[in-house]
């Protein structure tokens, strides 16, 4: 959200990154193998909500409107590109299907309660720490 879309994308792609190279940053360590996890749909979903996020803030005038519409939008990302991972490594690769409640169950309504308190208080902290640190909200 504070490094606009562009750098947004980039700083967590520098991470994932990282991580496929063998740095064990992610939640069960690294390497390449990392990507057969179900849970790695829910990284590269990291980057495209940090984009979306950056996106929305960055682009207009700096409300707390638009901070929490642009966290949430990129949660809803986030959650979206990490449950279909989850379902399709699965399925396919792991040859162990996984109904659509107990994803839901498992992969959203367990874990979002905290993402949205999370969210919230992103945005109250991005609303102070954009203009402190000097970033113009329309030119990140």
């Amino acid at each position: 959200m504070i490094l606009g879309s562009r750098k947004g994308a980039l700083a967590v792609s520098v991470y994932v990154l990282l991580g496929l190279t063998g740095l064990p940053v992610f939640t069960e360590g690294g390497g390449i193998g990392y990507i057969f996890q179900p849970t790695f749909g829910y990284l590269i979903g990291f980057i495209a909500g940090a984009y979306i996020t950056g996106r929305i803030v960055h682009g207009g005038e700096l409300t707390m409107p638009r901070l929490l519409i642009g966290c949430f939008a990129g949660l809803l990302v986030v959650y979206a590109m990490g449950m279909a991972y989850y379902w399709a490594i699965s399925k396919f690769w792991l040859h162990s299907p996984i109904g659509i409640w107990p994803l839901f169950l498992y992969c959203f309504l367990l874990a979002v309660p905290g993402d949205i308190c999370l969210c919230i208080l992103s945005a109250v902290l991005g609303k102070r720490l954009i203009p402190a640190i000097g970033l113009s909200y329309r030119t990140v």
